[in-house]
């Protein structure tokens, strides 16, 4: 793609005006301008300005100047401001050339595209304006298509992002739920652990009454064997003593 052609030529005094006063610091302007010294030429332009408000050389050459000096924003603001006091279409067609040039250096690319189709409604066969509105489109397209992908990008981001998030909150409710599990299973060993210790010492308990049951029936069972036996005994020496008694039997002589 050839270079991008930004300016035409500065204005001349070829057009008839009203204010010839103005006219002495536009050829200054114009001197000045040729050797460069650019704001020292917008200083001439503004005066003639000053002095008529109506050349539109005054506004077209304070935008080059401006322009020049990398003031891109101001330029555009007399380049517009030249485009509508003029009424020759050639001319008109120039500053919206400009104006789309310093538009574009600020990289608002659809105001330049328009100020580029408003130079070639004025005269279309401004062949750099031309070139510069296909230029400034396929500036535009680009950056539609970049701003385009960092929508995606960002949209695609926040879809990742609230996976992340929603993947971490289920993580957290599984974790909460098993802590909850955790804490009903020990809750439930606890509550069986107490009901295993209350059996365990209910069937102590009933161990211990049914064994101090045996014992004290075995205890009785003793008793009545030794009472059975200490009533043997006493029958047995009430015998012993009953047959060792001497009995006297008076004899009938």
């Amino acid at each position: 793609m050839k270079k991008l052609i930004l300016l035409p030529f500065l204005l001349g005094l070829g057009f008839v005006s009203q204010a010839q006063s103005a006219y002495q610091e536009i050829r200054e302007g114009n001197d000045l301008f040729k050797n460069n010294s650019f704001e020292a030429a917008t200083k001439k332009y503004q005066e003639s300005l000053a002095k008529d408000v109506e050349p539109v050389e005054s506004s077209y050459n304070i935008g080059n100047a401006l322009y020049r000096q990398e003031k891109y924003e101001d330029a555009a603001r007399y380049f517009n401001q030249a485009a509508n006091k003029t009424e020759d279409e050639e001319i008109k067609s120039n500053a919206y050339q400009n104006l789309g040039n310093a538009l574009l250096k600020e990289k608002k690319l659809e105001e330049s595209v328009k100020a580029y189709k408003s130079s070639l409604r004025s005269n279309p066969q401004n062949e750099e304006s031309r070139y510069n509105l296909a230029y400034a489109q396929k500036m535009l397209q680009q950056q539609q298509q970049q701003e385009q992908e960092k929508k995606e990008d960002k949209k695609e981001d926040e879809n990742k992002e609230e996976q992340e998030n929603k993947d971490q909150q289920e993580n957290k409710d599984e974790e909460k739920k098993d802590e909850e599990k955790k804490e009903e299973d020990n809750k439930e060993e606890d509550e069986k652990s107490e009901e295993e210790k209350k059996k365990e010492e209910q069937e102590k308990q009933k161990q211990q009454q049914q064994e101090q049951q045996v014992s004290r029936e075995d205890a009785e069972r003793i008793l009545e064997a030794l009472n059975q036996k200490e009533k043997e005994l006493q029958e047995k020496l009430k015998k012993k003593k009953i047959k060792g008694v001497k009995i006297d039997i008076e004899k009938d002589w």
